[in-house]
């Protein structure tokens, strides 16, 4: 709590969940579906190295971007109460 009133920042309460706000799936797991549907794992060693390979690749501005993006849509729900967001 004390970080977050370092920052300025302020926490609010989001639905459990939502299909078009899941920060994890928006712009992160877009990006690794993409990259790992194009390859072929023959052990699961192979697909746990490109994942890992996948996390690291991107640069901060990939990072940055996804989370600029999701502030226009926590802005709608909070508008909308709370309710599902169709696109």
């Amino acid at each position: 709590m004390i970080l977050l009133q370092r920052f300025g920042w302020e926490d609010f309460d989001l639905p459990p969940y939502g299909p078009d706000l899941a920060a994890s799936d928006f712009h992160l797991f877009a990006h690794m579906k993409r990259w790992l549907g194009r390859q072929i794992f023959a052990t699961d060693n192979e697909l746990q190295t490109s994942v890992q390979n996948c996390l690291k690749t991107p640069a901060a501005a990939f990072y940055d971007e996804g989370i600029g993006k999701l502030v226009p849509r926590y802005d709608k729900c909070m508008n909308r109460n709370g309710n599902y967001i169709e696109k």
